[in-house]
C-alpha cells in the first residue's frame, strides 16, 4: 500500500470515529409540537419568534398539534417532530420503556391535573372510587396522577375500572355520566369546572410533574446549536408570558376556543419561574418513580432512578440561560 493510500485510510477511520454531531448538516426544517397544556408553545407559535430567528439560516418551522403527552411522544419517537412538549413523568415512562428521549428544558410547573367528579356526585373521598369507572389518558400525567392518588389510600388500578380516553373525551364522558370520575388535564379540566360545575375531588400539586421539552438522543448529539436556538426562543416566550398574563390568557382562550375565564383559571395554576432542568426536577421525578414499577408500567427490574438521570440533559439550557446546572446528572 502506498503512503498516500495509507494516510487516506487512516483519515477515513479517524473521521468515522468522530461524533456524528460534528458533521450533522443543519436541517432545512425544524418541527415542533404545540399544545393547549403548554402555554409557552402557543406564545412561541403565535409570535413567530423561532421563525424570525431561523429565517436567516434558511430553516423553516413546522408546527404539529398535540392532544396530550402520549401523542407528543408518539410523534417524537416516530420521527414526525423534533421537539415534544410533555409532562415530565410521561417522558420518564417513555425512556424507561426504551424510547431515546431526552429532556432539555422546563417549560412550566403546572398544577394541570386533578381528579374530578360531577357536581352532584355522591363520591366524596378517594376511597369512594373503589369499584368506580375513572377516565384517564394512559401514559400521561393525569393517568400517573390517578395511580399515585389511589396508592395514597391503599388502592391500585385493579380497584377501579380505568376507561382509556383522550383528555377532551374524558371530560365529555364525565359530564355525560359515562364515568364516575375523570383524571383531567387543563384547559379541559378548568373548562369542566366552570362550564359544567365539575368538582375537584382530589388535588395534590406534588403529584403533578413539570411541563418539559424533549428531543431524541440522536437529535441532541447532532443538533446542539439548533436546540439552543429553540430553547432561546422558548425563553423569550416564557418571559413574555410572565410579563403579559392577560394577553397570554387571551391567546390561550382564542387558540383553544375557550372562555377567557377558563384560560385564566388554567394559568392561575401554572408557575413559569424555573426553566432550567435541575435538582428539584430530578428529585420530583425520582419520587414518582416507584409507581411505575409498582403498577408494572415499565419492565420488571428497570432502574427508574437511573432512567431519570439519563433523561435529564440540562447543559444546553444552562448555556442559554447563563447558569450552571443545579446538579450534576449522570451521563452528562
Amino acid at each position: 500500500m502506498s503512503l498516500f493510500n495509507l494516510r487516506r485510510g487512516l483519515t477515513a477511520l479517524f473521521v468515522a470515529a468522530l461524533p456524528t454531531g460534528v458533521y450533522a448538516e443543519t436541517p432545512k426544517e425544524v418541527r415542533l409540537d404545540y399544545a393547549y397544556y403548554a402555554p409557552t408553545s402557543l406564545v412561541l407559535k403565535d409570535q413567530g419568534i423561532l421563525e424570525k430567528q431561523l429565517a436567516a439560516q434558511g430553516i423553516s418551522v413546522k408546527w404539529v398539534f398535540s392532544q396530550g403527552s402520549n401523542r407528543s411522544l408518539e410523534y417524537l419517537n416516530g420521527g414526525s417532530i423534533d421537539f415534544a412538549s410533555t409532562a415530565g413523568l410521561a417522558a420518564v415512562l417513555s425512556r424507561a420503556n426504551g424510547s431515546p428521549v431526552k429532556t432539555v428544558y422546563i417549560a412550566s410547573r403546572p398544577e394541570w391535573t386533578a381528579l374530578a367528579v360531577a357536581k352532584d356526585s355522591p363520591i366524596k373521598t378517594l376511597a369512594d372510587l373503589k369499584g368506580k369507572k375513572v377516565a384517564a389518558t394512559k401514559g400521561t400525567d393525569p393517568y400517573l396522577f390517578l395511580l399515585r392518588s389511589l396508592q395514597s389510600v391503599g388502592l391500585d388500578k385493579n380497584d377501579v375500572e380505568i376507561v382509556h380516553l383522550q383528555h377532551p373525551d374524558g371530560r365529555v364522558a364525565l359530564e355525560r355520566g359515562d364515568v364516575d370520575a375523570w383524571s383531567g388535564l387543563d384547559p379541559h379540566l378548568a373548562a369542566s369546572q366552570l362550564q359544567a360545575g365539575s368538582r375537584l375531588l382530589y388535588r395534590n400539586v406534588e403529584f403533578n410533574s413539570y411541563g418539559v421539552l424533549n428531543v431524541s438522543d440522536d437529535f441532541l448529539k447532532q443538533q446542539p446549536k439548533l436546540i439552543e436556538q429553540v430553547i432561546g426562543a422558548y425563553e423569550k416566550a416564557r418571559h413574555w408570558a410572565v410579563a403579559h398574563p392577560q394577553e397570554t390568557a387571551a391567546l390561550l382562550a382564542r387558540e383553544a376556543k375557550l372562555p377567557l375565564e377558563v384560560a385564566k383559571l388554567q394559568l392561575s395554576r401554572t408557575d413559569f419561574s424555573n426553566s432550567l432542568p435541575g435538582a428539584e426536577h430530578i428529585a420530583a421525578l425520582k419520587a414518582a418513580a416507584p409507581i411505575l414499577l409498582a403498577e408494572e408500567l415499565v419492565r420488571p427490574g428497570t432502574d427508574v432512578t437511573a432512567t431519570v438521570d439519563q433523561l435529564i440533559a440540562p447543559q444546553l439550557a444552562a448555556n442559554v440561560i447563563g447558569r450552571q446546572p443545579l446538579a450534576k446528572v449522570a451521563g452528562q
